[in-house]
């Protein structure tokens, strides 16, 4: 791989940095457009990116800080460290971090809230598939060993110094498998957002695919450090998982009972009552207007 894309003195521009820049480039664009679509002004979309953006990039930090808090705690310096800095940190964490931040945003913005957790998932499912393109190039979250013909070898010193990538051993290409998935997730949930029947479904769909995708994903990631619970049953991502899961079964039953209540006031109304009760008048003949 080259974890280094351009090299001109002491100047080195990361590959890594490059592509994760243009993940949060797609996530923004992507948010922009869809939210134009349901008429949200371009102005509070990107504000909203933005802290989006921040709030993401902190949260994935210090997950991954307690994740691997084990190694960190022997020397608390390397918190702050430039290897911490450049670190993408863990999915999860920044995730977890942004929908609370969300959640706030839209409440005190007056802001539809599952409207726009609507209108970013598909954004932060394209965003993850560029993203972890970035990673591939870095050399970290890699895999466990195969002898698959799927199977990549990674050569370069500088991304065994950064990442801990195991050199010439065939590993699995998970960041290239996780790559795809979340780009076919992105494809799901456009699709689906034109034709969905109620808001708070995309993020569900999101909530759900990312999760199983995630949790069968881990048991090939042969990276130690992104942290273990229970005696090392399950990584921190697959538990996190594990709980999105549990979350959307409890989003998707909110759902359906907004829908009943929404449905039932227009079911309980008498036919004749109901016609009336929307404006319309009997049927008159033809006459001048």
């Amino acid at each position: 791989m080259h974890p280094i894309l351009i090299k001109i003195g002491s100047f080195q521009l990361p590959t890594y940095g490059l592509l994760l820049a243009l993940a949060l480039l797609t996530a923004i664009i992507t948010a922009d457009r869809l939210g134009r679509r349901e008429g949200f002004d371009g102005g509070r979309m990107l504000d909203f990116s933005t802290w989006i953006i921040v709030v993401g990039l902190i949260g994935a930090k210090v997950l991954m800080i307690i994740s691997d808090w084990g190694a960190y705690r022997h020397d608390l310096g390397e918190i702050f460290s430039l290897n911490t800095l450049e670190a993408g940190g863990v999915f999860y964490g920044g995730f977890i971090a942004s929908a609370l931040f969300a959640v706030w945003y839209v409440r005190t913005y007056k802001l539809p809230a599952l409207k726009m957790f609507d209108i970013y998932a598909p954004a932060v499912a394209l965003a993850q598939s560029v993203g972890r393109l970035g990673c591939f190039s870095a050399g970290c979250d890699y895999g466990t060993r195969t002898t698959s013909i799927l199977g990549v070898v990674f050569t370069n010193p500088y991304s065994h110094e950064v990442t801990g990538v195991p050199l010439n051993t065939r590993i699995h290409p998970t960041q290239l498998y996780e790559s795809l998935a979340t780009f076919i997730i992105g494809g799901i949930l456009l699709w689906r957002y034109g034709r969905k029947k109620r808001d708070g479904e995309i993020f569900l769909l999101y909530l759900v695919l990312y999760a199983v995708a995630r949790f069968f994903l881990e048991f090939l990631r042969g990276d130690e450090d992104r942290g273990f619970v229970f005696h090392h049953l399950l990584s921190t991502s697959q538990f996190i998982a594990i709980l999105a899961l549990l979350f959307s079964a409890g989003l998707w039953i909110y759902l359906r009972r907004q829908h009943v209540l929404t449905a039932a006031p227009a079911a309980a109304v008498p036919k004749r009552e109901r016609v009336h009760a929307v404006g319309a008048v009997p049927a008159a003949k033809p006459g001048r207007s």
